[in-house]
C-alpha cells in the first residue's frame, strides 16, 4: 500500500494538465465520453485511496479494535502510514464527502427545477420542442427535461436569418439529445469531489459545445455556417438572464482563466474551419491507460489494507 495508495491521489493531477490538449485533439463526442469517464474514475480512485489512508487511523480507535477483534499495537507497528498523514486524509475525506454532497443535492435541484420549467413551457411554431420567449434581449438555449425545450427569445430570432436560426437549433437540439446536461453534471460532481479534476470538469463543458456544434455541422451540411452562427451568437448575447440552472446554450462562456492563450469560442470557431477531427487512438489508448492505472492501484491498495487488517487480527488471538 506504500505505493498503489498515493498512485490515485498523484493521477488527478496529470489530467487535469492534459484534459484541454486531449478536448482539443480528439473527436469531441469521444471526448466528452473519455473526459468525463475519467474525471468520474479518478474521483472515485482518489476517494478510495483517502479512505484506505484514513482506515488505518481509524482501525486505531480502541472501541472500533475491540469490537473489529483486532490489536492497535500490531496495527500500529505494522501501519504503511505515519499517523499525522492518516488524520490528515481522514479531514481531507470528510471535505470531499461534504463537497460532494453539496455538489449533488445542488446540481440534482438544478435538473429538476429546469425539468419542471421545461415542462410547463409550450411550444410553439412548427419545430418540435422550440418555445419563443418575447424578449428583445438575444438569447438561446436549451433546458433539459421530459421532454426537454428550445428556448430561443424574439431577439435572437430577428437577429438571425433563416440559415442561421436552422444552424442554432440544430445545436440546441444536440445537446438535449446526446443528453450532454449529464456529462456536464457528472464531470462537476467528480470535481468537486477532488478540486484537482476542475480543468476536466471545464474541458467537459467545452467538448459538449464542440460536440453540439459538429452535430450542427452534420445537420445542416455547412461547417463555416455554423461557425458564423457561433460567432454572431456570441456577440449579440451579453447575458442569459432567462436561463435556469442546467441550461446549455450555444454561447455558453466557460470560465475563461481555465483556457489559457485562447478563449473556448474562439477555439470552437477554428475547430469548425477545419475538417471533422478523427479519432486518436494512441490518445484515447493512453487515456484508457490512466484509468487502468487507477483501478488497479486501488484493487491493490485494498488487497493491502486486508492484509494489514488480518495481520492485527492474527495479532490478537
Amino acid at each position: 500500500m506504500r505505493v498503489a495508495v498515493y498512485l490515485p491521489l498523484l493521477l488527478p493531477m496529470l489530467a487535469a494538465v492534459s484534459s484541454r490538449w486531449l478536448a482539443g485533439r480528439m473527436h469531441p463526442r469521444v471526448a466528452t465520453w473519455l473526459l468525463t469517464a475519467t474525471a468520474v474514475g479518478l474521483a472515485l480512485a482518489s476517494g478510495f485511496a483517502l479512505t484506505a489512508l484514513a482506515a488505518t487511523a481509524i482501525g486505531q480507535i480502541p472501541l472500533l479494535a475491540a469490537l473489529g477483534n483486532w490489536s492497535v499495537g500490531e496495527l500500529r507497528r505494522d501501519d504503511p502510514a505515519s499517523s499525522t498523514l492518516a488524520l490528515f486524509a481522514c479531514l481531507l475525506l470528510v471535505a470531499a464527502l461534504a463537497a460532494a454532497g453539496r455538489a449533488a443535492v445542488r446540481r440534482a435541484r438544478s435538473l429538476i427545477d429546469a425539468a419542471r420549467t421545461a415542462r410547463r413551457l409550450p411550444t410553439v411554431g412548427p419545430i418540435e420542442r422550440v418555445v419563443v420567449l418575447d424578449d428583445p434581449c438575444p438569447d438561446a438555449f436549451a433546458l433539459p427535461g421530459m421532454p426537454g425545450r428550445i428556448v430561443v427569445s424574439t431577439g435572437m430570432i430577428d437577429a438571425l436569418n433563416a440559415r442561421e436560426r436552422e444552424a442554432l437549433f440544430a445545436h440546441e437540439e444536440a445537446h438535449l439529445t446526446c443528453g450532454h446536461h449529464l456529462f456536464v453534471a457528472l464531470a462537476d460532481l467528480a470535481a468537486a469531489t477532488n478540486p484537482l479534476l476542475r480543468p476536466v470538469a471545464v474541458a467537459v463543458g467545452y467538448t459538449t459545445e464542440r460536440w453540439a456544434d459538429e452535430c450542427a455541422a452534420s445537420a445542416v451540411g455547412d461547417r463555416h455556417l455554423v461557425a458564423r452562427t457561433i460567432v454572431k451568437a456570441a456577440l449579440l448575447t451579453t447575458r442569459h438572464k432567462a436561463a435556469p440552472g442546467g441550461a446549455l446554450a450555444m454561447t455558453t462562456r466557460w470560465p475563461a482563466t481555465k483556457f489559457r492563450r485562447t478563449g473556448p469560442v474562439p477555439r470552437r470557431v477554428a475547430a469548425l474551419l477545419t475538417p471533422p477531427p478523427q479519432s486518436q487512438r494512441l490518445l484515447l489508448s493512453l487515456a484508457l491507460a490512466v484509468l487502468v492505472l487507477a483501478a488497479l492501484s486501488s484493487i491493490d491498495a485494498a488487497r493491502d489494507l486486508d492484509a494489514l487488517f488480518d495481520l492485527a487480527s492474527i495479532g490478537t488471538s
